[in-house]
């Protein structure tokens, strides 16, 4: 166990050139430098975020959406049968052909009627927008808590306006309270997501998601640990700068307010092709891979680093092609398209019976729905993801 610890942490690979963790380890009087024993108070943390996300979309989510109208419950319940019911929980809840006939003449039962039955029966377990609401009442909450106090803290770092400051005597660079605070929060919320996406509305991208959210966990702990907080603070508030905007086109979307919906939309479709566009590149990836090879030079976490970034931004450019396309959709049509993650399912036959939905979310992917009013791309702007790495 020794050796596999000692390999993980080998020196040559996390820190700069003549630079050991023994040099690190012991710093001056209140001088604080990250340590990888810090992290581990964001599992506790994850869990009271998670507690107060229950309380918060169980009363105070839920008197908002009862306010607008928003009422639990889905569309119509599959009629009661004993025949199906076994074959939906034992066998199957989406039937071939094989078996639609053999229950068809079983039950004589037109096909189609079967077809209905399991769609009206899969719809059933599927949350109601009452319920969507409150998930994205709270992420809407929180996103905007988060970018509004790393944005306030931002405002008074020096690296915020001279990115160079990001390198300059690294990695002997304190932790302030203040940065720690920030990272630790981002990080303990990531957590709460992978806790929570367990018992939260189950989509289609689960396992993609939860890669996701695995993803930002490991990079935010990696930049931690070899004390890129700095610049790394600067990539977390580049990315809460859109997510709440998203979360609020969800809520105007499920709350009715179409307009209202499809305006934020494009306000965070320009958010986010500005901030993941054009500031990110040319602010953030500046500063990491040109800025820090001038000041400390390359070392093998740097290049790790580096690579990672580079992969976001690569990701950058493909969700911001599909939410433009969105968005155009949005403004020739008056109103925005069918999103392909639907929870909900419906057919030409019975539109009616099925609630509309939208504005799935999906940070990254990695947080559609076909709904009658929803976004197909939206959800893979979270990225966001809501990340937000």
């Amino acid at each position: 166990m020794a050796a596999l610890s000692a390999w993980f942490w080998n020196e040559r690979f996390w820190l700069p050139h003549n630079v050991t963790w023994a040099d690190l380890a012991d710093p001056a009087p209140g001088v604080e430098y990250p340590k990888a024993g810090h992290l581990f108070t964001a599992l506790p943390l994850a869990l009271g975020i998670f507690a107060v996300r229950i309380v918060f979309e169980r009363f105070i989510a839920s008197a908002c959406a009862r306010s607008l109208h928003i009422q639990q419950g889905v569309g119509r319940r599959a009629q009661p049968n004993a025949v199906l019911e076994k074959v939906f929980t034992s066998i199957t809840k989406n039937p071939d052909s094989r078996h639609l006939d053999g229950l068809s003449k079983q039950l004589d039962w037109e096909v189609r009627k079967v077809q209905r039955w399991f769609r009206h029966r899969r719809n059933q377990d599927k949350p109601s927008t009452h319920t969507k609401f409150c998930e994205s009442m709270w992420r809407f909450t929180f996103y905007l808590y988060i970018f509004t106090y790393g944005f306030r803290f931002l405002l008074q770092s020096p690296w915020l306006w001279d990115t160079r400051q990001c390198w300059y005597g690294y990695p002997y660079q304190v932790m302030t309270p203040g940065l720690y605070h920030y990272y630790v929060t981002e990080l303990a919320f990531y957590w709460s997501l992978m806790f929570s996406q367990f018992t939260d509305i189950k989509r289609k991208d689960f396992l993609i998601m939860f890669i996701h959210h695995l993803a930002t966990v490991g990079l935010i702990s990696f930049s931690y640990v070899n004390n890129m907080a700095r610049v790394g603070s600067l990539v977390l508030c580049v990315h809460d700068a859109s997510d709440f905007l998203l979360e609020a086109a969800k809520l105007a979307n499920y709350a009715k307010y179409q307009r209202l919906c499809d305006f934020l939309f494009i306000v965070f479709s320009v958010a986010f092709f500005i901030t993941r566009l054009v500031i990110f590149p040319i602010w953030v990836l500046n500063s990491t891979m040109f800025e820090s090879w001038s000041i400390v030079g390359p070392f093998p976490s740097w290049w790790l680093f580096n690579f990672l970034l580079l992969v976001l931004q690569v990701l950058h450019i493909i969700w911001s092609y599909l939410i433009a396309r969105i968005a155009i959709k949005a403004m020739l049509r008056g109103k925005v398209c069918n999103d392909v993650r639907s929870d909900i399912e419906s057919s030409s036959e019975d539109e009616p019976d099925t609630p509309t939905d939208g504005l799935q979310t999906s940070p990254y992917t990695p947080k559609g729905e076909n709904g009658t009013n929803g976004h197909c791309a939206a959800a893979k702007a979270r990225a966001q993801n809501h990340s937000s790495w």
